[in-house]
């Protein structure tokens, strides 16, 4: 290393070597500051600009810091030196899934547990216009948990650099991982060829060895394009059914990803990325998707009548005007996790609506003291259960200013469900969305105006 003392850049100092490839060498390192143990990628500049492989390099990082999920190895920072770049990564300490399938077949009950996170992990970077493209077990780390993460996103590739066809069209991964259309060259699904790769990793993990295998190459190529395989007398019935319908030769006619976590063997002990601490957070009165709490209805509206939600003064509202919001200047908007209206309904009104708004969307609601709810999906989604939070602040009695937040699971499938059902829905309720300046014509008032305009009317 540049660095005799292995002691990069004042900040991680360097351990073992983990792995080493062509270009790059991967060591374990612990950050001087807080003591946490992580992974440094070393790629050697000159190597990789005499291959040309620099838009490679670039691809890969944007790729990582753009999926960030639990089950993906997450990039912290990049470094770079005159000689070398750094990626400083998420130290996975279990290692690779290939060294423990090397020692043979694993149970059942594992490996459904790693194909349900391989799953949610494709299926999350496949929402972001992400096809990693050389799925297999040595690209399948396991951390400190017995979590698998998904890494090494080199030969990935994103939705633009699709051709006017819609199709990917370079030949790459491992041949035996390989889908039969991206053996074709004539184009193909990134996505479609993802789920192939999972298919054999599923098969691999519960055999213990590859579904499509030969030592002459070409012979093995014509195996994987008209999907030659047996699956072994112990593999379960839902399992043979799941795999022909994953190798599939024909990418129009193969499962989706949605269709494979609807099948009855990947639903059992669904693993699920949600938190003690989320679910914890609202401790309340649990109700069904209609509404109605467990002591019926009249009891639920005595209740709801009787809901106080916590005041909100001048100065919260000024502060949360469109002059006082600095928010831009850390996010994008169309990825924000909240956003607010004022309504002139009553609070009940308000709560009425939200759960009949919680019922048409299927979503389980929770109530808690203070004017907040919690809406939660009943199916598992791309980072988890989707939870929305709902909190009633009061201005006067008949004014209020509600904010929705998304407490947990995917910012994009929350920002579908907003524009698309919440906005509409509660169009009729209400007055004001922060940051759009009037509702009908004649008003144009900012919340510090709103405010002043209820107390008087009040």
């Amino acid at each position: 290393m540049e660095n005799k003392s292995n002691v990069l850049m004042q900040r991680y100092e360097l351990g073992r070597l983990l792995g080493k490839g062509t270009f790059a060498k991967v060591y374990y390192a612990r950050s001087m500051s807080t003591n946490q143990s992580v992974a440094i990628k070393v790629i050697d500049k000159d190597k990789i600009l005499r291959v040309g492989l620099v838009d490679q390099v670039k691809r890969e990082i944007s790729v990582m810091k753009m999926v960030k999920h639990p089950n993906v190895i997450r990039l912290y920072e990049i470094m770079a030196t005159k000689t070398k770049i750094y990626f400083v990564m998420e130290y996975a300490k279990g290692g690779e899934l290939f060294n423990k399938v090397a020692k043979g077949k694993l149970k059942e009950d594992v490996a459904r547990k790693y194909f349900q996170q391989l799953i949610n992990a494709v299926d999350f970077c496949h929402s972001r216009g992400v096809y990693h493209r050389d799925i297999k077990p040595e690209n399948l780390l396991l951390d400190e948990n017995d979590n698998l993460k998904v890494s090494d996103f080199g030969l990935s590739a994103l939705a633009e650099s699709k051709w006017q066809d819609g199709l990917l069209h370079t030949t790459c991964g491992t041949p035996a991982y390989v889908a039969p259309e991206v053996i074709g060259r004539k184009g193909y699904d990134g996505a479609k060829a993802d789920i192939w790769s999972c298919g054999v990793v599923l098969y691999v993990l519960l055999a213990g060895y590859l579904p499509f295998h030969d030592s002459n190459l070409m012979e093995m190529y014509r195996k994987i394009g008209k999907a030659q395989f047996k699956c072994p007398n112990w593999f379960p019935a839902e399992v043979r059914r799941l795999l022909f319908k994953i190798l599939d030769p024909n990418p129009s006619t193969r499962i989706s990803i949605a269709k494979i976590k609807e099948s009855s063997w990947f639903r059992k002990g669904f693993y699920s990325n949600k938190t003690g601490t989320e679910k914890d957070e609202v401790s309340s009165t649990d109700t069904d998707a209609s509404g109605s709490c467990g002591n019926g209805s009249t009891a639920a509206e005595s209740k709801q009548d009787s809901v106080v939600p916590p005041n909100l003064n001048a100065f919260d509202i000024i502060s949360l005007s469109a002059g006082f919001d600095l928010s831009g200047l850390f996010e994008d908007n169309s990825q924000k996790r909240e956003t607010r209206f004022t309504s002139r309904q009553p609070a009940s009104i308000i709560i009425s609506k939200l759960e009949d708004i919680a019922k048409q969307l299927r979503m389980k609601v929770k109530k808690k003291d203070g004017g907040l709810m919690r809406f939660e999906g009943l199916k598992e989604g791309r980072k988890g259960i989707l939870s929305i939070d709902a909190e009633i602040f009061q201005v006067t009695p008949s004014f209020h200013l509600i904010e929705l937040k998304k407490s947990n699971g995917d910012t994009m499938e929350y920002q579908k469900i907003l524009k698309e059902d919440m906005r509409p829905a509660l169009q009729d309720i209400v007055w004001v969305w922060q940051g759009e300046h009037q509702v009908q014509p004649q008003q144009h008032l900012q919340p510090q105006d709103q405010l002043q305009q209820a107390q008087q009317q009040e």
